[in-house]
């Protein structure tokens, strides 16, 4: 899934064609983009209903808080973009033949510019909604968003805030930087990249580990998703592409995640002497969460056949 690095070069592509446009038209290829994963039951009215509420509406800009992305209309509601795992916003002339996943097009004019942003996914585990901007953390967002945290990137980030929350949690160090009420943008490969970078094992307690160190991952996860902005975030395979449909170029060591593999614990971070490893979680499903990250998912692209990595540009 896309993460903050991602949806933020994705943002930028978007704001920079879309800022000030009129949306003429729009249409839904496929209804079902307009219910989240747990509510796939849209009819076409409900399609019919959503083109009647974006067309006629003037995009003022593209928004984004963690990993949640949207449009502003007319400065009142929002147009939410999840992208979900395979999520794509393409900028097209509209003469240009429409991608076999394109689920909705919106028909854009700026002046004398006209053509259509496309949303396209192969898996469709993203969704699109117009909703009311309403203020949270400082800033508006559209309401489904209103719990999510700040982000390392935004102005009104709170690091000291979040530190406090940081040490007052009783899980995993790595499972509190998932936590998008506590701090928003951070996924899998970023978590793992921060920790590795501060020298903290995932599985170390939030409330257990010095204020200093909690600190350096915290600085470690906005420096390395900072990094990865600056040349488009991290790509593995083509199915997060920006809006020019091109890949992320950020360099994630698969050399070192892949030999990590070979470990007994499953995780690079796994050097420390034994009788200094915090436990490992007894459930099944949190220690797939505390591993499933670069670890494992680097090297199973890998040895599925890959075209894409180290953040390569497609062949």
């Amino acid at each position: 899934m896309p993460e903050l690095p991602e949806v933020e070069s994705v943002r930028r592509g978007v704001d920079e064609w879309t800022a000030g446009a009129l949306i003429t038209g729009a249409e839904v290829v496929d209804p079902r983009i307009l219910g989240t994963t747990s509510a796939r039951r849209v009819d076409d009215s409900a399609a019919a209903a959503f083109v009647r509420t974006v067309t006629g509406r003037r995009i003022t800009g593209a928004q984004r808080r963690g990993k949640f992305m949207w449009l502003t209309l007319d400065g009142e509601d929002g147009l939410l973009v999840h992208l979900g795992m395979s999520g794509q916003m393409r900028v097209h002339l509209a003469v240009e033949e429409a991608h076999r996943h394109t689920r909705a097009a919106f028909r854009l004019e700026r002046g004398e510019e006209r053509f259509d942003l496309r949303f396209v996914d192969q898996r469709i585990f993203g969704h699109l909604s117009v909703q009311p901007l309403v203020a949270a953390h400082g800033r508006l967002v559209p309401a489904s968003a209103i719990h999510i945290a700040p982000d390392p990137l935004e102005d009104v980030f709170d690091i000291d805030a979040t530190l406090a929350a940081l040490a007052r949690k009783r899980s995993p160090i790595k499972a509190a930087l998932l936590d998008q009420t506590l701090i928003s943008g951070v996924g899998n490969i970023y978590a793992d990249e921060a920790l590795f970078r501060a020298g903290i094992h995932p599985l170390a307690i939030a409330a257990r580990t010095r204020r200093n160190r909690l600190a350096a991952v915290l600085e470690s996860a906005t420096t390395v998703m900072g990094d990865a902005l600056a040349v488009g975030g991290t790509s593995f395979d083509d199915l997060y592409v920006n809006v020019n449909g091109e890949s992320g170029r950020f360099d994630i060591d698969v050399e070192r995640v892949e030999a990590s593999r070979r470990h007994k614990g499953r995780d690079w971070l796994c050097r420390a002497p034994v009788g200094r490893r915090p436990p490992i979680p007894q459930s099944d499903q949190a220690r797939g969460k505390q591993f499933d990250g670069p670890t494992c998912s680097v090297a199973h692209r890998r040895n599925s056949g890959s075209r894409i990595m180290r953040g390569a540009t497609r062949a």
